[in-house]
Protein backbone atom coordinates (compact mmCIF):
# COMPACT_ATOMS: atom_id res chain seq x y z
CA UNK A 1 0.00 0.00 0.00
CA UNK A 2 0.92 3.54 -1.23
CA UNK A 3 2.42 5.24 2.41
CA UNK A 4 2.67 8.80 2.88
CA UNK A 5 4.95 10.91 1.18
CA UNK A 6 7.75 13.96 2.72
CA UNK A 7 9.03 16.31 -0.17
CA UNK A 8 11.64 18.56 0.07
CA UNK A 9 10.00 22.26 -0.04
CA UNK A 10 9.37 24.13 -3.21
CA UNK A 11 10.69 27.51 -2.73
CA UNK A 12 8.26 29.86 -3.73
CA UNK A 13 6.61 33.73 -3.55
CA UNK A 14 3.44 35.05 -2.00
CA UNK A 15 0.22 34.65 -4.47
CA UNK A 16 -1.09 37.91 -4.34
CA UNK A 17 -0.36 41.24 -2.69
CA UNK A 18 -1.58 41.97 0.80
CA UNK A 19 -5.19 43.53 1.14
CA UNK A 20 -5.41 46.57 3.17
CA UNK A 21 -8.58 45.89 4.39
CA UNK A 22 -7.51 41.64 5.42
CA UNK A 23 -7.99 40.67 8.94
CA UNK A 24 -4.46 39.60 10.67
CA UNK A 25 -6.28 36.31 10.95
CA UNK A 26 -7.49 36.38 7.50
CA UNK A 27 -3.81 37.33 6.72
CA UNK A 28 -2.16 34.49 8.80
CA UNK A 29 -4.80 32.04 6.84
CA UNK A 30 -3.72 32.88 3.55
CA UNK A 31 -0.53 32.81 3.86
CA UNK A 32 -0.12 29.69 6.20
CA UNK A 33 -2.42 27.89 3.45
CA UNK A 34 0.21 29.10 0.55
CA UNK A 35 2.98 27.58 2.62
CA UNK A 36 1.31 24.24 3.41
CA UNK A 37 -0.06 23.97 -0.59
CA UNK A 38 3.44 24.70 -2.29
CA UNK A 39 5.40 22.26 0.63
CA UNK A 40 6.98 25.28 1.89
CA UNK A 41 6.08 23.88 4.94
CA UNK A 42 6.88 20.32 4.72
CA UNK A 43 4.22 17.20 4.84
CA UNK A 44 4.41 16.09 8.19
CA UNK A 45 6.41 18.60 10.17
CA UNK A 46 6.17 20.21 13.00
CA UNK A 47 4.90 23.71 13.35
CA UNK A 48 5.77 26.22 15.96
CA UNK A 49 3.15 28.39 16.05
CA UNK A 50 5.72 31.54 17.38
CA UNK A 51 8.22 30.77 14.75
CA UNK A 52 5.43 30.90 12.30
CA UNK A 53 4.32 33.84 13.63
CA UNK A 54 7.40 35.79 13.72
CA UNK A 55 8.34 34.84 10.12
CA UNK A 56 5.00 36.62 9.25
CA UNK A 57 5.26 39.55 11.51
CA UNK A 58 1.76 38.28 12.98
CA UNK A 59 0.85 37.24 16.21
CA UNK A 60 -0.13 34.45 17.82
CA UNK A 61 -4.05 34.34 18.12
CA UNK A 62 -4.10 35.12 14.38
CA UNK A 63 -1.95 32.66 14.08
CA UNK A 64 -3.59 30.55 16.21
CA UNK A 65 -6.82 31.42 14.83
CA UNK A 66 -5.64 30.43 10.99
CA UNK A 67 -4.03 26.94 12.34
CA UNK A 68 -8.16 25.99 13.16
CA UNK A 69 -9.38 26.89 9.97
CA UNK A 70 -6.48 24.94 8.45
CA UNK A 71 -7.41 21.64 10.36
CA UNK A 72 -10.90 21.81 9.38
CA UNK A 73 -9.83 21.82 6.12
CA UNK A 74 -7.07 18.75 6.73
CA UNK A 75 -3.90 20.85 5.71
CA UNK A 76 -2.68 20.81 9.27
CA UNK A 77 -3.47 18.12 12.34
CA UNK A 78 -3.34 18.43 16.20
CA UNK A 79 -2.66 16.31 18.49
CA UNK A 80 -3.11 16.51 22.31
CA UNK A 81 0.37 16.92 24.31
CA UNK A 82 2.11 16.61 20.74
CA UNK A 83 0.89 19.90 18.65
CA UNK A 84 0.42 20.68 15.48
CA UNK A 85 1.99 19.45 12.75
CA UNK A 86 1.65 19.72 8.60
CA UNK A 87 -0.80 16.30 7.52
CA UNK A 88 0.98 14.28 5.24
CA UNK A 89 0.23 14.34 1.73
CA UNK A 90 -0.38 10.56 1.14
CA UNK A 91 -1.05 9.02 -2.41
CA UNK A 92 -4.16 7.31 -1.42
CA UNK A 93 -6.14 10.04 -1.22
CA UNK A 94 -5.73 10.75 -5.01
CA UNK A 95 -8.44 9.08 -5.97
CA UNK A 96 -10.87 10.20 -3.44
CA UNK A 97 -10.49 13.98 -4.12
CA UNK A 98 -10.36 13.21 -8.06
CA UNK A 99 -13.60 12.01 -7.33
CA UNK A 100 -15.03 15.25 -5.62
CA UNK A 101 -13.51 17.39 -8.47
CA UNK A 102 -14.76 15.20 -11.26
CA UNK A 103 -18.51 15.75 -10.30
CA UNK A 104 -17.47 20.05 -9.19
CA UNK A 105 -15.18 21.19 -11.18
CA UNK A 106 -17.98 20.60 -14.44
CA UNK A 107 -20.76 22.17 -12.34
CA UNK A 108 -18.30 25.16 -11.52
CA UNK A 109 -16.72 25.84 -15.36
CA UNK A 110 -21.09 25.70 -16.40
CA UNK A 111 -21.86 28.20 -13.36
CA UNK A 112 -19.10 30.59 -14.28
CA UNK A 113 -19.75 30.30 -18.25
CA UNK A 114 -23.22 31.42 -17.12
CA UNK A 115 -22.93 33.59 -14.24
CA UNK A 116 -19.72 35.23 -14.98
CA UNK A 117 -19.70 39.57 -15.01
CA UNK A 118 -18.69 41.35 -18.13
CA UNK A 119 -15.12 42.60 -15.95
CA UNK A 120 -15.12 38.74 -15.06
CA UNK A 121 -15.15 37.52 -18.83
CA UNK A 122 -12.26 39.85 -19.80
CA UNK A 123 -10.08 39.42 -17.35
CA UNK A 124 -10.94 34.86 -17.83
CA UNK A 125 -10.02 35.80 -21.62
CA UNK A 126 -6.98 37.95 -20.77
CA UNK A 127 -5.57 35.30 -18.31
CA UNK A 128 -5.75 32.89 -21.68
CA UNK A 129 -3.98 35.22 -23.81
CA UNK A 130 -1.45 34.84 -20.95
CA UNK A 131 -1.49 30.56 -21.07
CA UNK A 132 -0.94 30.89 -24.63
CA UNK A 133 2.13 33.04 -24.89
CA UNK A 134 5.86 31.79 -24.72
CA UNK A 135 6.15 33.09 -21.45
CA UNK A 136 4.61 30.05 -20.29
CA UNK A 137 6.85 28.10 -21.71
CA UNK A 138 10.17 29.67 -20.24
CA UNK A 139 8.11 29.63 -16.64
CA UNK A 140 9.48 27.27 -14.09
CA UNK A 141 7.52 24.50 -12.09
CA UNK A 142 6.56 26.81 -9.10
CA UNK A 143 5.60 29.61 -11.22
CA UNK A 144 3.47 27.71 -13.31
CA UNK A 145 1.89 25.99 -10.20
CA UNK A 146 1.11 29.46 -9.21
CA UNK A 147 -0.52 30.31 -12.71
CA UNK A 148 -2.69 27.12 -12.35
CA UNK A 149 -3.91 28.56 -9.19
CA UNK A 150 -4.91 31.57 -10.47
CA UNK A 151 -6.76 30.02 -13.10
CA UNK A 152 -9.00 27.91 -10.94
CA UNK A 153 -9.64 30.83 -8.26
CA UNK A 154 -10.84 32.95 -10.91
CA UNK A 155 -13.07 30.05 -12.25
CA UNK A 156 -14.38 29.49 -9.35
CA UNK A 157 -15.24 33.00 -8.30
CA UNK A 158 -16.70 33.45 -11.31
CA UNK A 159 -19.66 31.00 -10.34
CA UNK A 160 -20.93 33.66 -7.72
CA UNK A 161 -21.62 30.38 -5.01
CA UNK A 162 -19.59 31.17 -2.28
CA UNK A 163 -20.31 27.33 -0.80
CA UNK A 164 -18.74 26.19 -4.69
CA UNK A 165 -16.27 28.42 -4.83
CA UNK A 166 -14.94 27.29 -0.94
CA UNK A 167 -15.16 23.77 -1.00
CA UNK A 168 -13.37 23.52 -4.50
CA UNK A 169 -10.79 25.70 -3.09
CA UNK A 170 -10.50 23.24 -0.54
CA UNK A 171 -10.16 20.48 -2.68
CA UNK A 172 -8.01 22.36 -5.36
CA UNK A 173 -5.55 22.72 -2.46
CA UNK A 174 -5.64 19.10 -1.15
CA UNK A 175 -5.07 18.03 -5.00
CA UNK A 176 -2.48 20.94 -5.50
CA UNK A 177 -0.15 19.47 -2.51
CA UNK A 178 -0.12 15.84 -4.08
CA UNK A 179 0.97 17.76 -7.64
CA UNK A 180 3.70 19.74 -6.02
CA UNK A 181 5.06 15.99 -4.75
CA UNK A 182 6.29 15.93 -8.42
CA UNK A 183 6.10 18.69 -9.85
CA UNK A 184 10.22 18.54 -10.91
CA UNK A 185 9.57 15.52 -12.29
CA UNK A 186 6.90 16.40 -15.26
CA UNK A 187 8.38 17.19 -18.02
CA UNK A 188 4.95 18.32 -19.57
CA UNK A 189 4.17 20.82 -16.89
CA UNK A 190 4.03 23.84 -19.18
CA UNK A 191 1.24 21.67 -21.26
CA UNK A 192 -0.99 20.91 -18.39
CA UNK A 193 -1.36 24.45 -17.25
CA UNK A 194 -2.18 25.31 -21.14
CA UNK A 195 -5.08 23.59 -20.42
CA UNK A 196 -6.65 26.07 -19.05
CA UNK A 197 -6.43 28.50 -21.98
CA UNK A 198 -9.80 26.87 -23.56
CA UNK A 199 -11.79 26.08 -20.55
CA UNK A 200 -10.96 30.11 -19.77
CA UNK A 201 -12.23 30.99 -23.15
CA UNK A 202 -15.28 29.12 -23.21
CA UNK A 203 -16.22 29.91 -19.82
CA UNK A 204 -15.56 33.73 -21.52
CA UNK A 205 -17.61 33.47 -24.26
CA UNK A 206 -20.66 31.35 -21.85
CA UNK A 207 -20.42 28.37 -23.65
CA UNK A 208 -21.35 25.99 -20.32
CA UNK A 209 -21.79 22.79 -22.21
CA UNK A 210 -18.02 23.23 -23.54
CA UNK A 211 -16.86 24.36 -20.12
CA UNK A 212 -18.12 21.55 -17.96
CA UNK A 213 -16.68 18.73 -21.03
CA UNK A 214 -12.90 20.61 -20.68
CA UNK A 215 -13.23 20.73 -16.71
CA UNK A 216 -14.09 17.35 -16.46
CA UNK A 217 -10.96 16.01 -18.87
CA UNK A 218 -8.84 18.52 -17.36
CA UNK A 219 -9.10 17.34 -13.72
CA UNK A 220 -9.06 13.23 -15.35
CA UNK A 221 -5.81 14.35 -16.99
CA UNK A 222 -4.41 15.27 -13.65
CA UNK A 223 -4.78 12.05 -12.05
CA UNK A 224 -3.77 9.94 -15.03
CA UNK A 225 -0.29 12.19 -15.34
CA UNK A 226 0.25 11.56 -11.07
CA UNK A 227 -0.34 8.31 -11.55
CA UNK A 228 1.77 7.78 -13.90
CA UNK A 229 4.59 8.60 -12.25
CA UNK A 230 4.09 6.06 -9.15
Amino acid sequence: MPQPVNAPPITSHPTSAVDPGESLADRAYREICDRLVMLDIRPGSPINEDQLGASLGIGRTPVREALKRLAYERLVVTFPRRGTFATDVNITDLAHISEVRQHLEPIAAASAARRATAPERVALKELAERLRSDAVSRMDAVDLMRVDLEAHRALYAATHNPYLEDTLVHYDNLANRIWCMFIQRLPGMAGHISEHGPLLDAVAAGDAEQAAELARHHVAHFEQEVRALL
